[in-house]
């Protein structure tokens, strides 16, 4: 564990900016590279005590250097991970860990062997609105979850490199794993292409876990207005998540109860109760997780096993959208 943490950022352009700004307030941002030298041209002003790289063997070489966080296209998050562990660099990447699941074994199995923390940035596992519900359900206060579903929807932004269920559903998978504690049995999934050919817009995935608990995630960049959602449904209450909204309408408890009474159904109401959750930066809290991951050797909450998890539900959607029939754990 090192005495003084000194992170490189690498990919510095729409979200890489924020890692930048966010290592930097805590203290241990080092070094930052990307390969446009404009962008190293705009970011030098603000961080003068950075170094700057254009090259990212430059920063491998670096030995003052250890610990990278990478935030660039997803085709090349397995090898440049790969590289940084080989260098014996600590390793933060945004999601996916990388594109295949044997890759994303052996990196984890790697890091392991090297006694470096490799991290994956599912961002909404730190989000204190997560967070608050996560604990509301660990604490037993919906009873036994029957369903959860989940909204990631918008209007842009569009890509071509990848489709909109490898684009927006691993930060859903990561919260529904995280809830249900476990992989399901079963997905099922359909995806939609209509602005590009092998490129899905939308897609619809549903997992079948043990004891008929049910979860579905649907993304789209398709779709008329911002819809980040997550429900929850148990048979003592019901819990919603809307990113989409500020202030105490982001998280609320709905205690109806739903039953049946001689044989006859019954739904009774209860008026919607907010759940406190803090006000921290989500990506402030992850950063402060991954520093405490290589100072401390604690396991933060998307360690490379979880990153793997998320991967394997990913690449069985993905499998199902393009084989057309479901697939089994």
């Amino acid at each position: 564990m090192p005495d003084k943490l000194n992170v490189a950022v690498v990919g510095t352009g729409y979200w890489g900016k924020n890692l930048l700004r966010n290592f930097n307030d805590l203290g241990v941002l080092y070094a930052f590279c990307d390969a446009e030298e404009s962008r190293r041209s705009e970011h030098g002003p603000n961080y003068p005590l950075a170094k700057s790289y254009g090259a990212y063997t430059d920063v491998l070489a670096d030995r003052n250097v250890n610990a990278v966080a990478i935030s660039t296209p997803a085709a090349t998050h397995g090898t440049l991970v790969r590289q940084a562990l080989g260098a014996g660099k600590n390793v933060f990447v945004e999601k996916p860990l990388c594109l295949e699941v044997e890759d994303a074994e052996s990196l984890r199995d790697l890091a392991l062997s090297l006694d470096l923390t490799l991290m994956v940035g599912h961002l909404l596992l730190y989000h204190p609105a997560f967070r608050a519900v996560k604990e509301f359900v660990d604490a037993g206060k919906l009873g036994r979850l029957r369903y959860i579903y989940s909204n990631r929807l918008s209007l842009g932004k569009i890509r071509k490199e990848e489709n909109a269920l490898w684009s927006f559903a691993p930060h859903d998978i990561s919260m529904i794993l995280s809830l249900t504690g476990r992989m399901p049995e079963k997905i099922t999934a359909t995806g939609g292409q209509y602005l590009h050919d092998g490129v899905a817009d939308t897609t619809l995935s549903h997992l079948s876990f043990t004891d008929n608990l049910q979860a579905h995630i649907f993304v789209s960049w398709l779709h008329p207005y911002k819809d980040h959602r997550m429900v929850v449904i148990g048979d003592q209450g019901m819990v919603a998540f809307n990113d989409a909204v500020q202030g105490e309408q982001k998280v609320l408890s709905y205690p109806h109860t739903v039953g049946w009474d001689g044989g006859v159904p019954f739904v009774s109401k209860a008026e919607a109760v907010p759940i406190p959750y803090g006000a921290e930066e989500p990506l402030k809290l992850e950063c402060m997780a991954f520093v405490g991951a290589v100072k401390n050797g604690t396991t933060p909450p998307s360690d490379a096993n979880e990153g793997l998890r998320v991967l394997k539900v990913l690449d069985a959607c993905q499998k199902a959208i393009s084989e057309g029939t479901p697939v089994h754990f």
